[in-house]
């Protein structure tokens, strides 16, 4: 189980652009005093912001909001930073496990940011909680130093052309003895049942699709070495594996029928117009992974959930070894 420190006595949150209080009815996007705009390293979301979109990436959040939030809650009264909310999906989630925590929202996305905003109506700074929303880049965020006791970053990481910048601007941002908590999937840990050889590569189109696209749907396998490569210390990390089969109906309706194949299925225009498949054979590998949602069928996904520690005074930030 994560376990996260209560924070040192502080001020209450505040933009370190305007000096003045944000609730979950403001949003801000103004650069830090000063500085130049960054360019942004965010891919282009392959996903696509549709409202299909937006159901999927909430039926998603609820489907495994027990298996990837377990054991993730924070203190009142801390700050915590989401970087990349999104609509706000993972969001709820956390709020909802911290109640009392000041969470801070950003992502590079407006429309993302309005429907976040929209689907955490209500949950404003009442006891020391709520949400600040933020439009920034990750890479370029306006928070002062040492800024937040904890980052939570979950499904951003394989967006990233730069992810490794990324930790660094994470890391600047979180005080020493902060917790940062990272939770990316791994296309390449997806097994199922019946076998299907066309399920498995419309699986490898959209790997392909989003590494062309400068992201990465296997960065899974990566987090831990990214982290400490970060400086970052006390790194654990944690295999969290959906297993969908007729024991588990639910799973199987919301990770592999309303997650994981409409995921895939959306980019079929850009893997036929890329010349990867053919339209009878990309329908035919869909068709394939809504089989293994059958009674008799299974589908496997393993998500990487990794923890680790900002290095304080006299603590070494370097590679772990």
């Amino acid at each position: 189980m994560t376990t996260h420190p209560a924070p040192a006595d502080r001020t209450p949150a505040h933009s370190a652009l305007t000096g003045r209080a944000l609730t979950d009815s403001a949003v801000t996007d103004s650069p830090p005093a000063g500085s130049a705009p960054a360019a942004s390293t965010a891919a282009p979301y392959v996903h696509g912001y549709s409202e299909r979109e937006s159901r999927r990436l909430a039926d998603q959040a609820d489907t495994l909001a027990a298996l990837l939030h377990e054991g993730t809650a924070y203190p009142p009264g801390s700050r915590v930073l989401e970087a990349g909310c999104g609509v706000g999906a993972q969001t709820a989630h956390l709020v909802a496990a911290s109640p009392g925590a000041r969470v801070v929202a950003v992502d590079m996305d407006a429309e993302s940011l309005a429907r976040a905003r929209t689907r955490l109506g209500g949950r404003g700074s009442a006891g020391g909680g709520g949400v600040e929303w933020y439009r920034a880049d990750v890479r370029r965020l306006p928070f002062p130093d040492d800024h937040f006791d904890h980052v939570f970053v979950c499904f951003l990481l394989e967006h990233l052309a730069a992810p490794a910048g990324a930790l660094a601007e994470l890391r600047r941002v979180l005080r020493p003895g902060g917790t940062i908590t990272v939770i990316e999937g791994d296309h390449g840990s997806a097994f199922f049942h019946p076998a299907g050889a066309y399920a498995e590569a419309v699986i490898g189109h959209q790997v392909r699709l989003q590494a062309a696209a400068g992201g990465n749907a296997l960065m899974g396998r990566q987090v831990v070495p990214l982290l400490a490569a970060a400086g970052f210390t006390r790194l654990r990390a944690e295999p969290r594996t959906v297993c969908a089969d007729r024991s588990r109906p639910a799973l199987a309706e919301g990770f592999t029928r309303l997650t994981f194949t409409p995921m895939v299925a959306a980019v079929r225009e850009e893997a036929l117009a890329a010349g990867l498949s053919t339209a009878a054979d990309f329908d035919r590998g869909i068709a394939e992974l809504y089989r293994t949602a059958e009674e008799d069928g299974t589908f496997q996904y393993t998500f990487l959930k990794a923890t680790a520690v900002k290095p304080g005074a006299g603590e070494s930030g370097g590679p772990q070894r």
